[in-house]
Parts: C-alpha cells; structure tokens; sequence
C-alpha cells in the first residue's frame, strides 16, 4: 500500500483500491489533455492521460534494470527477457496473440533494453484499449517462458547481435564499455548472444554439474547445479485477475536441451528477483475517462509482484578510473570516416533538473556561430560538424561528450583540433557567464514547451515513463525535464545554477578526460606508421590505448590563446510576435487550396485551422531538366546543396537554436527548400537561404572537403545493412532515371569549382516549382513567398511536365532474378528483396484491396518467417509503391545468414500457408482485418507536421489527390474476401501464370559455419558403439537436441573432450581416427540448414541490368486526377 502523504488520497470507489496525486500535473497552455497520477497498491505508479480527440490509444511501461543488472556470467539476459515476454503468458499463451491483437486493431509494438531500464509499448486503437492493456499486463505478472521459445529466442537475440557486427555504433559503443576500471558494471556486453547466454550452461555441462535425466518439473525446467528446485514464476506470482490458461501442450519442443533450460532457469530466477511492481512505472493514454482508465489499471496491473527491491537501483560509481583518464584510445573503424570523440566525467544530471548545467555548456561548446569552437575548426578546414552534450550513460552516471567528425587534413591535425576544444573550455573558465545567457535558454525552453504539438502516443508514453523516473516534485514530471529555470541573481556571490555550471568546468579538464580516435586501420597506419592492435572481445573491433604525452597535456592545461574564439551574443531570431490568427470552425479543411498560379510555379496554402501554433512549414520544390540528367549532374546538384549549406551554418544556427530551422537537399529532379518553426521571422530566413543559394560563391577548398564528404558517405553505403541494399537495388532496377552510387563515385573526382558554378547557373536557368504553405500564415503571407522565390531565382518557366518521376513496370508472365553480393567481405548476413507487381496505384479497387492483402500478411509474415522459422532478425512484408507513386506490388524482405536462394524458397514456402490462410479465414477475423485498416486510414494528422507531409506527398506525386485516405477507407467497405483472395492468387502466388515477380538476392561473402546434420549426428554415435565404446552412451542428446543442428566446432569439440575422458577407456588412436571421419560424414549428411536453392531454369535471371531496365515499360507521366476550381476565385 502507498505510504500515506498529504499530497496523495485514497481512492476506493471501484473494485481495486489506489492512490492518486492530489495537486495538478502541470502542462503546457497547449495540451488540452488531462492527466492523473496514481499510484497502486504494489507500488506501482502510472500516469494517465484522457485525450478526448485521441484516434489512437497507447501505454509504455517501463522497469527500471536495464543490462546493467544482467548477471555477471550471463550477458544479455535482460535483452533475452524483453524477448521472452513476447512470447505468450498464462491467460493468453498463444505465441502471436499479443501482436496479432494489435495487428487487427491498427497497432504495433516494440520494447528496448537500456542500460538502467527496459521499455515495453504499443499503439492501439482507441476502442481497442483494454483488451491490449489485459494482454500487455500478463507480460508482468504471468509470462509463460515457454520452454518451447528459449532456442528460438536465443537465436533472434544472437541474430540481432550478428545484424550489429558490423555497425561501427554498436562496435565503438561496446568498446568504451570494455575500457572501464576494472570490475565496473558498464564494461557488460548488453546486447548478448547466444555464446554469452549459453556459456554457463555449457560450463557446467562439461563439469558434469547439470543433471542430464530429462526430468521435468512442474512448467519443464529441471533442477539447478546445486539440486534445489529452480525458480519460478509461479511461485512469486500473485493470482492474475482472470483464470489463468495452461501452457500450450508444445511447451517442451526447442528447449535448447540442459544447457537451454540452464539459460531459462537463470532467466526466470532473474525475472522473479528484478521485475518487481515498484520498479516499473505505466503510462496509459486513452479516450476513456481518467476513472475509467485507474479502475481499468488498477484491476489489470494490481497483480503485478512487490518483490520488495529498490525502486531506483542506482550505479552512482563512475566507470572511469585514473587509468582511463588522460587516455588517446585509437580504434579501427568499418566504414570510412574521421571522428574524435572526447569524454569527461559527469554527475548523473536529472537531479540538475531546475538549471540544466550541462545543456547550458553545450549550447556554448556546440555552438555554430561566429567566435565558436565549431566555426574556428571548420575554417580551419578540419570538421565537417561539432556536437556537444551531456549524456546519462545510466541511472547514477554520466559523461560530457565532444565530439569532432573530421576531415582528412583535420584527422591529419587531430592533436591541434583536439587541442582547441580544451582552448575552448578553458575560454569558458575564464569568462563572465551574464545571467542573459540563461534567461535567454529558459525562453527558447518555455516558448517551446507553451507550443508544442502533439506527437504520436506511444512515443509520448515513452517519453513520459522514463522521465517518471527523474527526482523532480510529481506535479512537475511533464514540464521539468522540458523547462530550465533563470539564474537567481539575487543568491550572492554566485547564483546557484551558474555554482553548477562552474563544478563541471573544472572537471572539463584533460586529465579527467578521454580522447578517441575512429578510422579505418589503413588511415590510422598511413598517420602513424605501424602500430600494434588489441581486440574488444564481442566485436573483435581492434583498439590501442595509451596516455597523453606531456607536451599535449602541458598544452591543453593553459589557457585559452586562440583569438578567433569568443563567446556568443543575444540570438536575433527568437521570437517576438507569438499571436496565432484564430478562427474557429465547425470541421478543418481536409486540404490546402490553390492560390496562385504561375507559369513559373503553382502554390498550395492551408491556413492552420486546428492545431493553433505560431509555426508555419513550407516547402519550395525546385524542379530542373538539368539537375539529374546524368550521374554527373546529380553529383552537381548534391555538391551545390552541401555547399550552400556549408555557406549558411553560421547565420542559421541561432535560428535553429530559437525553434525555426531549414533544410536544402538535393534531389533526382532539382532541390527541396524547406522552413519550419515559428513563423514570426520565417521571411527573414527563407530570404536570406535564397539569396545565399543563388549567389553562392564556390570555394575551392570547401568543394573538396564536400567531395571527400560524399565520397564517403557513398563509400560507406555499401557498407551498410543488406536489407537496406537489397530494398536499394529493387527500387533501382524499377525507377526510370536513378544513378547508381558507383556511377556517381565515378564522376566525383575530377570535378571542379568552375563546373560547380556552371552547373548552378544552367540548373537555375529553366525551372518549375511546387509550393506549399501550411500553418499560422495567411494567404497574401504565403504568396509573398512565393514572389520571393520567383524574384529571388530570376528564371525562366518550363512546363511542369518536363520534369517528373517515372517508373518501370515489370511484364505480367515474368520471373526475374537479380544475384549479386554483399559488399562488406566481413558481413555475415545476405537478405532478399521478393518483389510482385500488382498493377496501378491509381487504380482504388486495387489500391485499398492490395493494402488489404498486404495488412493480412504482415503479422503472419514476422511470426513465420522470424518467429517460427528463424530466419533471420529483420523481416517484413508491406504494401510497396513505385517512384512518382503511380504503381504498386507487395515486398518481403528478409535479412538471414541463410542464403537468398534459401530464403526465397522459404517465402514461397510461407505464401502456400497464407493461400490456405486467406481462404480459409473467418468472416469475423476478415470483418477485424479492414476495420484495422479503416482505423488506420481515418486516424487524423497528430501535428503541423504530419499534416503538412500527408499534403505534400500529392502535391510532390502531381495527382494532388488530397482526399485518399478517405475515400480509401469508404471503399474498402465493398472489398469482399474473393477480392483479396483472387489478387493474392493471380498476382501474389508463385503459382500464378500472369504474375510479375522481381527478387533481389544478396549473397554474403562470408563462408557460413559448418554444421551438423541429425543423420550424421547418429552415423558418428553409432560408428563409435560399432566400435564397441561405451562412449556413444554419453549424454550427448542433452547438449545437442533433436531440433538442432549444431555447429561442426562445437559438435568436434564436445566429442574430442568426451572421448578423452578417463571413464570411457578410448583409445587416443580410436579417439583420433573417430575424429578424423567427421568430415567425410558431413558430406555424405549434409546438414538441411546448409541447403541452398538453385536457381530454378524457368527464372530469368538478370545478367545485364541496363538492359533489363530499357526492356521494361515506361510509366506513364503523372497529371492531377482531381480538378479542384480553386483559381481564379482564390481569396488571396
């Protein structure tokens, strides 16, 4: 029970008695939500929202041990538990029920291991709540852990630690873990694997420690190394609220043999002990009033265990001892890039709550402006970008972080820019800090917080339970992280938040500090010679550490002499006219309105009309015959928009800071202009961006650092995840006009700034523009942009169907194959793109039926081909549209260490299910699929945002078709079964004779382990009892069970030490000679999941691809499909 304060109340009107906060929740003017704090018996606390417009419900739960609390033999198990939660409980112990559930009522999922905490959540529709808070709460007081799931699952997390080998995030991240002081919490290895979650078991395996006997108890675990009966979760579980239901009769099937129930006793041993009620905090956002939400919590949650552990473990130690300050770590990295990193110590900050000293220091060290750090090294021609900040590494912790991503001459001057970030900091050592500053920061914080919009509802669950967890008084938990307080200039001699700036700068020191340097091997050795490497176990990645030298050290002690650095002054672009222009209506317009037509451009204006924010978005879409006409000229336009870029940081950083921002990207057919945020100066930046856009002056030596920039960045594509290359390829060898990045790398070279300049002038001669105006702007306002533009670009119009996306459609009666490889020689994973055209999106009938098709198989597609199959960590299916939206098909992807062959097989495999499946489904469950997809279409626009791209995504398409969504959603009422059922047959099925089908296979180049068939597993153990050894009696069943294949190494391994063991009296001879079979039996029983599929003769295969392209059929142009007689009569 909650102890008793006069802040809180007792409240025991409904079935299930709480607490609840007495004092209101503070929020913003904008928030027209209502919020109620509770707090249940089991010491649980949830805050509820009532959001009376919601069209989409969501929770977010969150328990306060992350991976930092896994058991030190065991890494990984509080990622294997959020696995394993997914998996079925006792009232609903179907595998996929919780999903499928969503998957019905428009929602999705997902949870997250971090270092102090694991977050579970979902989105659901509104009606739908309850029935997925009652699923989503067994998670917590009754998971089953299925045996039957603990081989599967210990696959999936080893599959998503395979995915991040090769990320030089995931890689560099675990190696400053690993450089901790010795013994400290954050060197574990978070993500796990499967060797790190077997590993015990398996020690005690060959200790002879783990009983082999197979006697199961009560759920089907079996007793533990020291013969105590295993833990759990039955026997800490307060009753659930309804009967519970037994475990599925299957449970025993895939158990990972003793060492997997190993794995699963210490799983539920960990769980019964860490996920107590009073570590986890709940958020619940919903239509429901806030009673009915507390009574619908209170009854589902209240089961939950008090286990009685601390609500808030905290690690209040910091990972960083004498020998790791004052340290160079070099490392190696995958992709090719130059980062220095520098990381200084840092008091845990959310207890800094009220003034925020570190964010206050990051606004000075990560400025962009005049006088800053970032505009010295940029000049210098050092950095391409600077980022500062303070990070909670976990709950008791943390780490102020510098960090510089270089250019090839500043990695070639690393120590000089390393030296200037500590000139930098010992400038703001030395400087007044004006009370300004601050003030300053808390009215770009308050005006953000009195504005802001709604986001979507699981990430605000999110975002709310893990800052439930900051020590800020209750009534503040929304606004504190959110607002920072001015300085007291009252408090004598010093205020206190500027006493808290000046504690972390003297600690900002280069003995308290640790530098890294990240590059590829060949970089580091071409700098400094040869040098010896060590590894970081889990990754392999290869590092060097050694101390400063004293010269630098004696250096970076003095004080500031670099006279270009200074502080910032006032920043110009904050806000000062905030009025929103009001005027309420019964329904908003469901679309923008055309208010000027030019032969130079068209311009869409929405004025806001429901979300009342001082914001506005606009968008100029600059269309060019010139700007991707080749390879080379799309690498034109790219450097053109970089440099223009480059050329605006300074000016537009302050505009940034004060809550208005813009973006110019280069694209396929010209350049996208784009302002957001508050719209009281967006003139003033959109004028002074286009200015500095056409008359920009090249800069030889910033064109070669853009270069190298994009030279990278297009190198290290290659380098990324084969899902994502394969989706690449696919999209290619569909679209009509799109370079590849190795035509582009071809022509970057031997560019130079006079063709640079030639280029801008030629692609800004001729244009077309599309324009949209959305937000707290009038109509004259819009239009006044839209002059700008034109005047500003002095060009000459072309027709707006000159310059359009296209695609190619591939012919009915075909089926194509392109194989090709994963780049990445060390990447262990292929994937494959299985793509089959279903005609034209702009066909409703088929449109709503294709979405349709591709809802019902999308949940079915992640249980079967991930879930069930294993096949690899990232699966999916989804409706696909081609470029310039005006075809459609379904896409599967999935990413395996299994061959693309194989797994194309196995797609196949999963569509004869899904044949059966669809003809076979109930009218209920058909009923529930469209009303899941109905919701989906009819969820209305969160924020200025999201209205503005659901706009733009018709204006940029051409067929300004704006309301789809809801016609849409009206037709899908007349779809019937048959519909969906002779699409999939005559478009989907492979036995289909009319359909198209593309599939993109990316093969590893990575060996794949050596495996061991069950034939061969048997042909070896009856080889030795033929040879009359006793030895085939060994307990080998229990260390490789009959659902398993398992690794050669490991199989060779265990016999070798089972053969050499006294007891069994083998001969050393025999034992070698039995050994030395092994290969032989491997080829004459090849493993099943070593096949691999050969390309079957009635495919075609794709050999030469530009000739495959010009062979498929060109998209017609797109042209608007609704006349909406918006001009001449246009209010302007």
């Amino acid at each position: 029970m909650a102890a008793p304060n006069a802040d809180w109340t007792r409240v025991s009107t409904g079935p299930v008695p709480y607490s609840a906060f007495l004092k209101p929740i503070q929020k913003s003017q904008q928030d027209d939500r209502d919020y109620r704090l509770i707090k249940l018996d089991n010491g649980l606390e949830v805050m509820l929202v009532h959001d009376a417009k919601a069209d989409k419900a969501a929770a977010s739960l969150d328990v306060a041990v992350g991976h930092l609390y896994d058991p030190d033999d065991m890494p990984g198990l509080a990622h294997f538990c959020e696995h394993l939660l997914f998996m079925g409980t006792e009232q609903f112990p179907r595998e996929n029920e919780y999903s499928e559930f969503l998957a019905k009522n428009n929602g999705s999922s997902n949870a997250f291991t971090g270092t102090s905490n694991t977050n579970y959540y979902f989105s659901v529709a509104t009606n739908a709540l309850s029935g997925a808070l009652e699923r989503f709460a067994a998670f917590f007081h009754c998971p089953l852990f299925a045996p039957s799931c603990t081989s599967r699952e210990l696959n999936a997390v080893d599959s998503e630690h395979k995915k991040n080998h090769q990320s030089d995030m995931w890689r560099i991240f675990q190696l400053n873990k690993h450089l901790s002081k010795p013994g400290h919490v954050w060197s574990k290895f978070g993500s796990g694997n499967r060797e790190s979650l077997t590993q015990v078991g398996r020690d005690l395996l060959a200790k002879g420690l783990l009983e082999g006997s197979g006697q199961k108890g009560p759920i089907g675990h079996l007793k533990s190394a020291n013969g105590s009966s295993a833990a759990t979760p039955l026997s800490s579980r307060i009753p659930s609220p309804a009967p519970s239901s037994s475990s599925v009769s299957s449970e025993l099937e895939g158990d990972g043999g003793v060492v997997g129930r190993e794995t699963r006793r210490r799983l539920v041993e960990w769980w019964s002990k860490e996920y107590c009620a009073s570590r986890m905090r709940l958020c619940v956002i919903g239509k429901e009033s806030l009673d009915e939400l507390a009574e619908m919590v209170a009854k589902l949650f209240s089961p939950i265990a008090n286990r009685g552990r601390d609500p808030l473990p905290m690690i209040n130690d910091h990972p960083f001892g004498p020998n790791e300050k004052c340290t160079l770590v070099s490392t190696q990295t995958i992709m090719a890039f130059h980062v220095c990193e520098i990381s200084f110590p840092l008091p845990y900050q959310p207890p800094y709550w009220q003034y925020q000293p570190g964010h206050f220091l990051a606004h000075f060290v990560g400025h962009e402006g005049p006088g800053s750090l970032h505009s010295y090294l940029k000049n210098k021609g050092w950095i391409t970008a600077l980022s500062a900040g303070p990070q909670n590494l976990a709950r008791g912790f943390a780490m102020f972080k510098v960090t510089l991503h270089l250019t090839k001459e500043g990695f070639d001057n690393y120590r000089a820019a390393t030296l200037a970030v500590f000139k930098y900091l010992a400038l703001l050592r030395s400087s007044s800090f004006p009370a300004w500053y601050q003030r300053e920061m808390s009215i770009i914080r308050g005006t953000r917080f009195r504005f802001a919009e709604k986001r979507r509802p699981e990430d605000y669950a999110v975002w709310l339970t893990e800052h439930m967890a900051w020590p800020t008084p209750r009534e503040l938990i929304i606004s504190a992280p959110q607002l920072v307080q001015e300085w007291d200039e009252n408090e004598k001699p010093i205020s206190q938040g500027e006493k808290q700036v000046r504690e972390i700068l003297q600690d900002l020191r280069v003995d308290q500090g640790r530098a890294f340097l990240m590059a590829k091997a060949e970089e580091h050795e071409r700098l400094r010679g040869p040098l010896q490497w060590e590894k970081e176990p889990w990754y392999g990645t290869p590092y060097r550490v050694e101390g400063l030298d004293e010269n630098f050290v004696a250096e970076a002690q003095g004080p500031n002499d670099i006279p270009e650095l200074f502080l910032p002054g006032p920043n110009e672009f904050l806000p000062t006219n905030l009025e929103v222009e009001k005027h309420e209506v019964d329904q908003p317009a469901r679309r923008p309105f055309l208010i000027r037509h030019t032969p130079l451009s068209v311009l869409w204006h929405k004025k806001d009309d429901q979300f009342w924010v001082p914001k506005a978005n606009v968008v100029f879409e600059v269309r060019s015959p010139v700007a991707g006409t080749s390879a080379r000229a799309t690498v034109l336009t790219r450097l053109y928009a970089d440099l223009v870029n480059d050329a605006l940081t300074e000016f537009t950083y302050d505009a940034d800071l004060a809550g208005l921002s813009y973006n110019f990207a280069s694209q396929l057919l010209g350049l996208y202009i784009t302002l957001t945020g508050y719209n009281d100066k967006l003139h003033v930046l959109a004028h002074h961006v286009l200015e500095r856009a056409r008359n920009l002056q090249i800069k030889p030596d910033r064109l070669e650092v853009m270069k190298d920039q994009a030279k990278r960045d297009w190198e290290n594509f290659f380098l990324g995840q084969p899902y994502r290359l394969s989706d690449y390829y696919g999209r290619y060898l569909m679209s009509e006009k799109q370079w590849t990045v190795e035509e582009k790398l071809a022509e970057l070279s031997s560019i130079t700034a006079k063709e640079v300049e030639e280029h801008v002038v030629q692609m800004l001669a001729n244009i077309n523009m599309r324009i949209l105006a959305v937000g707290n702007l009038r109509s004259d306002e819009a239009i006044q942009l839209a002059e700008m533009v034109e005047n500003i670009l002095q060009a000459q119009p072309i027709s707006p169907s000159e310059v359009v996306e296209r695609c190619l459609i591939p012919p009915d009666a075909s089926n194509y194959v392109w194989p090709t490889l994963v780049r990445n020689p060390k990447e262990p994973n292929s994937s494959l793109t299985y793509y089959v055209h279903m005609g034209s999106f702009l066909k409703p009938q088929l449109r709503v039926t294709s979405a349709l098709l591709a809802q019902i198989l999308a949940e079915p597609a992640f249980n079967i081909l991930r879930t069930r199959e294993q096949l690899g960590y990232i699966v999916s299916c989804s409706q696909w549209t081609s470029s310039g939206e005006s075809e459609l098909g379904l896409r599967i992807l999935v990413q395996s260490e299994r061959g693309p062959g194989y797994l194309e097989g196995r797609v196949d495999a999963f569509l004869d299910e899904m044949k059966e499946k669809i003809e076979t489904m109930s009218p209920e469950e058909f009923a529930e699929q469209k009303a899941g997809l109905e919701r989906r279409w009819r969820e209305k626009a969160k924020n200025l945002d999201e209205e503005f791209n659901r706009y733009f995504t018709h204006i940029d398409s051409g067929y300004v078709d704006f309301y789809r969504r809801e016609s849409d959603a009206n037709l899908l009422n007349a779809i019937t079964q048959d519909d969906v059922l002779s699409l999939f047959l005559s478009r989907v099925h492979h036995s289909s004779s009319s359909r198209a089908k593309i599939s993109i296979q990316l093969r590893s180049q990575q060996p794949r382990p050596k495996k061991v068939s069950r034939e061969a597993i048997s042909a070896f153990v009856n080889m030795i009892a033929d040879r009359g050894f006793s030895a085939a009696n060994a307990p080998w069943k229990e260390v490789f069970p009959d659902d398993t294949e398992p690794l050669f190494a490991q199989f060779a391994q265990y016999w070798q030490d089972t053969l050499a063991q006294e007891d069994w009296n083998v001969p050393s001879d025999a034992a070698k000679e039995l050994l030395e079979s092994l290969p032989a039996l491997l080829e004459q029983y090849p493993a099943k999941t070593e096949s691999e599929a050969v390309i079957p003769d009635d495919v075609s295969v794709i050999q030469d691809v530009a000739a495959f392209k010009s062979s498929l059929r060109v998209s017609d142009k797109p042209k608007p499909l609704v006349d909406w007689g918006d001009l001449p009569t246009a209010n302007l």
